[in-house]
């Protein structure tokens, strides 16, 4: 594991503790801060506050699930190992699954050419285009199909299980995506072929200089050619153009961390996801 300065895991707190307050209202319960969304869409997680110097207690857990459960919200908890070593203990006697996914930041200098990587040519989604909504509609298909085959395994499940997936998406949702890429908080790329559509797709979320690289994901019949390794370094690329100067990502598993390592991560600590033991699998 990589040595970090401290004030690495300082901004990525601040990272983590900006990125819900665009779409959601934060909740103080306690040593913690609970995100609720306003409106539609992906539900946030609770987290430790920015502004408290205490570990949050086996009450403050328990505290947080009964609103979770109020407001009909996953009861889901996120924080850095490093920065909160102590809750990871607490989050298990509260009964809580927790994973620890290896916590990766981009060497910009390892950063290959994605091109590189594969014969499948990556593009960034852009708003302007006619066929905006239906392609990140059809991003948000391949993550539903990669995401429900975990691991890097190949399997059956292709563009067939990808267009059954596709759902509409409502005005919102489109536009809320469209002015975040447009502002420069959000990229998404799909990789596709003319035969088959989108193989892969990718997403990033940033604030100011620091952007995380999230939801990369394969169907499962196109994995092993390199696709989430050249999404990836896409991403990462454009985020660099941007003046994004540190960019990191959070792997499922040391499987999954390997594949970014090939485009020039560097694991420096521990992300911590924890839910109800039934929830993780």
């Amino acid at each position: 594991m990589d040595h970090v300065p401290a004030e690495t895991f300082d901004r990525l707190e601040r990272f983590y503790d900006a990125v819900p307050r665009d779409g959601a209202h934060p909740e103080t319960i306690g040593a913690l801060v609970l995100f609720v969304r306003d409106g539609a869409g992906w539900p946030f997680y609770a987290r430790p506050r920015l502004d408290s110097d205490r570990t949050p207690s086996l009450a403050d857990i328990n505290d947080v699930r009964a609103r979770q459960r109020e407001l009909g919200l996953p009861e889901a908890f996120e924080w850095v190992h490093e920065n909160s070593p102590d809750l990871l203990a607490v989050a298990r006697s509260a009964g809580l699954s927790v994973l620890e996914a290896p916590l990766l930041v981009l060497d910009p200098a390892a950063l290959p050419d994605p091109a590189g990587l594969t014969d499948v040519p990556v593009r960034l989604l852009d708003p302007a285009e006619p066929d905006f909504a239906a392609q990140v509609a059809v991003r948000r298909a391949v993550a539903a199909v990669g995401f429900g085959a975990a691991g890097t395994a190949p399997g059956d499940a292709g563009p067939a299980e990808r267009d059954a997936a596709i759902s509409e998406l409502d005005l919102a949702a489109v536009e809320e995506e469209g002015s975040r890429i447009a502002d420069g908080r959000r990229l998404s790329a799909i990789a596709a072929t003319p035969t088959d559509g989108a193989l892969a797709s990718g997403m990033a979320m940033r604030v100011d200089d620091v952007a995380e690289i999230a939801g990369v994901a394969t169907l499962p019949v196109a994995r092993r050619r390199g696709l989430g390794a050249a999404v990836t370094a896409t991403l990462a690329r454009a985020l660099l153009d941007a003046g994004t100067d540190l960019v990191f990502l959070s792997a499922g598993s040391e499987d999954i961390a390997r594949v970014y390592v090939r485009v020039g991560f560097r694991r420096i600590g521990t992300a911590c996801i924890a839910e109800p033991a039934a929830l993780l699998p």
